[in-house]
């Protein structure tokens, strides 16, 4: 019985003595926690330039003009005169037609002018013989008119026989055909030795169709939301067109040409409306057909700021970047301030973008040093230390610059 009591006894002692231990560990004060080192960050200066407020639309390019060669007389090919894909001039040689039955059509219409033109002077020979017995009473006066008459006759075979002579020789010209403007020769459509017709519900057989590259065509279409915007900056003059290749959006600078129309009516199936710019292509860099990327310029905004597109944020509030500036920061365990580099969490409007980088309407100004690395890490007032930009981002309007993702009618 007393060894159970002795046991009670020591067990009591060891909870009285872990009850003081924790007691006295909970009366020790917490120790501060160590400051936390200053985030590493890389910057870039905010600057002003002048840039468009534009939309930007896929579209599609479009021959200036294309012709497809029809024969006008049927016959057969006796030579090609070009190579398909050649680069032609107004007035080159592309296909000659048989011409030995038009040949021989111009020769017999030629003899029956010849012919209409003997019977006209035989007849004017018979009526100045008759009136020169009219006096006499030899001839009545049924003989003159009738004189009259087969002279008549005569004179207007002569004329349709020499309208038939203009018709010989049209179709004679045409069994040579030329190219009816500049431009660039297609896959010829028949061979030599074939036999080409014309008429018929299509105008014909096809031989070739030609198009001019120079200048061409970027054909899109704007939705009505966007019409008034454009209608009103037509007012100030002609717009700019900025026009890509997909593929060189992120390498080439764009080239450069205007609104040239603007259609008179909104479509009611889709609720766009069709326009058209016209660029210069004499090096024919655009190909008529292929998809273009096109900026059309509305205005420009003098003076705007622009940051990179990397430094924008977005919290629950808005957009907003980190703008680096020479403050205070207090030490949590001896409570002094000192001055440091910080980050100032900055609210912003943005505008639309330009390449790599993206206009800021308000919130920043001109030569503010703005985080572009590292926000990850940065807390709002803060101490940042800046680091070298080790790849800095290409100035807008280089040739790296791109411009941004087509938008349905940015604003």
């Amino acid at each position: 019985m007393k060894t159970h009591w002795v046991k009670v006894s020591i067990a009591a002692g060891l909870l009285t003595a872990l009850a003081i231990g924790c007691d006295r560990l909970g009366s020790a004060k917490t120790p501060a926690a160590p400051q936390r080192p200053p985030a590493p960050v890389t910057v870039t200066e905010a600057i002003a330039k002048n840039v468009p407020v534009y939309i930007e639309r896929i579209g599609r390019t479009t021959a200036r003009e294309s012709v497809t060669i029809q024969p006008q007389v049927g016959g057969a090919i006796m030579q090609i005169h070009f190579q398909d894909g050649a680069q032609l001039k107004q007035g080159e040689l592309l296909f000659t037609i048989d011409p030995r039955p038009y040949d021989a059509a111009l020769k017999q219409a030629q003899a029956t002018v010849s012919q209409d033109q003997a019977d006209v002077a035989w007849a004017q020979s018979e009526l100045d013989r008759v009136k020169g017995l009219a006096n006499t009473g030899a001839v009545s006066k049924s003989d003159i008119e009738s004189k009259e008459n087969a002279l008549a006759v005569a004179q207007a075979k002569v004329q349709a026989g020499e309208a038939a002579v203009i018709t010989a020789k049209l179709n004679l010209d045409y069994c040579t055909i030329r190219s009816p403007i500049d431009g660039r020769a297609g896959q010829r459509l028949v061979d030599q030795g074939n036999i080409v017709q014309t008429g018929g519900p299509d105008g014909g057989t096809k031989l070739l169709t030609i198009q001019r590259l120079d200048p061409i065509y970027a054909d899109f279409t704007l939705p009505e939301q966007d019409l008034h915007r454009v209608r009103e900056q037509m007012k100030k003059g002609t717009l700019k067109t900025e026009v890509w290749l997909p593929e060189e959006v992120k390498s080439a600078p764009p080239r450069e040409g205007e609104l040239t129309f603007l259609d008179n009516a909104v479509s009611n199936d889709t609720g766009t409306i069709k326009l058209r710019a016209t660029l210069p292509n004499k090096d024919s860099h655009f190909w008529p057909g292929q998809f273009v990327q096109v900026r059309l310029v509305l205005e420009v905004l003098n003076d705007a700021v622009l940051v990179p597109t990397i430094a924008q944020q977005l919290s629950q509030t808005g957009p907003f970047v980190y703008v680096v500036k020479e403050g205070e920061v207090e030490d949590p365990q001896t409570k002094q301030k000192s001055k440091a580099t910080v980050a100032e969490q900055r609210p912003v409007k943005l505008g639309q973008r330009q390449g790599d980088m993206v206009v800021v309407l308000d919130g920043v100004k001109a030569g503010e040093q703005v985080i572009t690395e590292g926000q990850m890490m940065v807390r709002p007032g803060a101490a940042v230390h800046v680091v070298p930009v080790t790849n800095a981002p290409p100035a807008p309007g280089s040739p790296t610059s791109k411009p941004a993702a087509v938008a349905e009618g940015a604003h």
